[in-house]
């Protein structure tokens, strides 16, 4: 199967200041076709994974491996969103969904067709000449994941996509996801805070666990694919949930 994505003795400081490293020697890897989430408190690490991996953020040592590959500028390698959908308000919502293959050379002419295609595939039918401030929550992190797969990269990083919507739409999602990976055959590393979002998503769960971070404890979790919301209430969902949430509660400081 290989691996997506490698972290070998990863060490990262801002201002390069090793005295107060947010991350110190990390190893961990990510299999290709693998869901995998990061979890761990506010400030514990999480948003500076995010831009290591992305290519915003440059390590001070070791090595980052993407598809094997040591690459020196990571941008363009891995799609990414984040909890802010990204969308340019003045482009429609097939100009946005389409704006990794115009960056790339492609005409309007060439790819709107099969973003179109595209765009219904993701119940956003009838929708592409729209401009986002008309579409709901739901919606908009859907083109902003087309966006994503569009740009071509087989590991997708997600950071908190769904933080901002309302239970029932981020449930609605969570099961649109998990429909949308298995059948892109993507690898996606997944951000959060939420234990329950992490754990009902995931192959694999990878908790932040100190300060400066230098060991990931791996969760492995306990259900079968696919997966539905009634999920949630097997009771190896539920005390894996309660276990996590506990760890968690240990490492927040007030």
């Amino acid at each position: 199967m290989g691996e997506a994505l490698v972290f070998q003795q990863v060490s990262f400081a801002y201002d390069s200041n090793v005295h107060q490293a947010v991350l110190q020697d990390v190893s961990f890897s990510v299999k290709k076709g693998e869901f995998v989430s990061v979890v761990g408190p506010s400030g514990a690490g999480k948003s500076t994974l995010f831009r290591l991996v992305s290519g915003l953020e440059k390590q001070n040592s070791g090595r980052i491996l993407v598809n094997g590959k040591e690459l020196a500028d990571r941008q363009g390698h891995v799609g990414y969103m984040s909890q802010k959908d990204g969308l340019l308000p003045w482009l429609s919502v097939v100009d946005n969904a389409a704006l990794p293959l115009i960056l790339k050379g492609f005409s309007k002419k060439e790819v709107w067709p099969e973003v179109i295609k595209k765009l219904e595939a993701f119940g956003l039918k009838d929708v592409e000449h729209r401009y986002p401030d008309e579409l709901s929550g739901g919606m908009r992190q859907r083109v902003s994941f087309l966006r994503a797969l569009l740009g071509g990269s087989d590991l997708l990083l997600l950071d908190e996509p769904f933080s901002a919507l309302d239970a029932v739409t981020k449930t609605v999602m969570h099961e649109w996801l998990l429909d949308q990976w298995a059948e892109s055959g993507r690898t996606i590393l997944f951000i959060t805070h939420d234990v329950e979002e992490a754990l009902f998503l995931s192959d694999r769960v990878l908790l932040f666990s100190e300060k400066p971070v230098s060991h990931l404890e791996e969760i492995l979790v306990p259900l079968d694919r696919p997966r539905m919301v009634e999920d949630l209430k097997d009771p190896a969902f539920t005390e894996l949930k309660e276990k996590l949430l506990l760890d968690l509660r240990k490492l927040v400081t007030l």
